[in-house]
């Protein structure tokens, strides 16, 4: 079954991580960067379990979690400097990035992320999509992330329109959690997509 827009919505709000772009790989390879320095083997159940979560998040579950010493703040940016140089090796998820373009010019449209305002951006110009989202509010622009609602709050902000009216189409459960605390339609799109061997595989 294809992913719709609900016929309501009067803007649409777009997680990126999972959702426009197929970047978990990436993700993962790129902590395992940081574990090999630190002498730790990352497991990337964290990934999943912590998804929409902004990176100095991961940080401190991963130094806590492995009992590194290092201050979360170096871990954030190796890790973030990693992630920005293999940024080539990103794929999109076309199932959702055909409603981007379908909707473009007809709704309004902003990216909610739990990423860095970098990384966003980073990783929109590499798809080639950026020019497609009105607005990006990444976590550099909020105080409180998801499973707030503050980040799709802001999106709504932005756009001009009440968050009952907006759809959020989101693959992490803080989002789907955040979009629901506000009344905003929320498409879980993990219903609809085939991430690949690696999703299949590391969540067996």
């Amino acid at each position: 079954m294809a992913i719709t827009v609900h016929p309501e919505a009067k803007a649409l709000i777009f997680d990126l991580d999972g959702t426009l772009s197929n970047s978990l790989p990436v993700h993962v390879e790129t902590w395992k960067v940081v574990g090999k320095k630190y002498n730790f083997d990352f497991d990337p159940n964290i990934i999943h379990e912590m998804t929409g979560r902004p990176t100095i998040e991961f940080a401190k579950r991963i130094i806590e979690q492995y009992n590194v010493d290092e201050q979360p703040e170096i871990l954030v940016r190796m890790k973030q400097q990693a992630f920005w140089d293999a940024a080539h090796l990103l794929q999109p998820i076309d199932e959702v990035i055909s409603i981007v373009k379908n909707y473009h010019g007809k709704l309004p449209m902003s990216v909610g992320t739990g990423a860095s305002g970098k990384s966003a951006e980073v990783q929109l110009k590499e798809l080639g999509i950026r020019d497609y989202f009105d607005f990006v509010v990444s976590a550099d622009d909020v105080q409180k992330h998801k499973p707030h609602p503050e980040t799709f709050v802001k999106c709504a902000e932005l756009m001009g329109v009440e968050p009952q009216l907006c759809q959020v189409f989101e693959d992490g459960d803080l989002g789907i959690s955040a979009a629901k605390e506000v009344d905003m339609f929320v498409t879980d799109v993990r219903e609809h997509i085939v991430y690949g061997d690696w999703a299949m595989t590391e969540n067996k």
